[in-house]
């Protein structure tokens, strides 16, 4: 039992000494490599040009016949109204329009999605697509004191 007590005295003590010691504001001077600079601009540039990566989509139709085009356009706008945070593509293969919906990184976004709207869209899947991200903000200068 004394060894308890003294283990939380100590553990006090040392959250009290931690409290009397607040930091003190100050500058913090960020010293880097020219270097940086160049290969941040260059990859800024890069992501201008390629606006696609590998993601994921849920798929919520596929139809193929003479109606095809005007059943996904009203569900198109159904599914907007429903969903207005997630993006809608449509696309054709042949012989099917397909509509997907959501630009996700990763396949735990895409079950997230599907949870969502299965209920509505009984026959989505998720599927690997290639999928739009938004632009890199501008990096800051980074040889200024912050």
């Amino acid at each position: 039992m004394k060894i308890v007590n003294i283990i939380i005295f100590v553990l006090c003590s040392i959250g009290l000494m931690a409290q009397e010691f607040p930091g003190k504001p100050g500058n913090i001077a960020v010293i880097q490599d020219a270097r940086i600079d160049s290969l941040m601009h260059a990859h800024q540039q890069l992501n201008k040009v390629y606006t696609d990566i590998e993601g994921f989509r849920v798929q919520i139709f596929m139809d193929s016949g003479n109606d095809a085009v005007q059943k996904a356009e009203d569900i198109i706008v159904k599914f907007k109204e429903e969903n207005p945070d997630l993006p809608v593509y449509l696309s054709f293969g042949q012989p099917y329009y397909r509509i997907r919906v959501g630009d996700l990184r990763n396949r735990i976004e895409a079950e997230g999605i599907l949870r969502r709207i299965i209920g509505r869209y009984n026959q989505a899947f998720i599927v690997k697509d290639k999928i739009n991200f938004p632009q890199l903000i501008s990096f800051p200068n980074q040889n200024q004191n912050l």
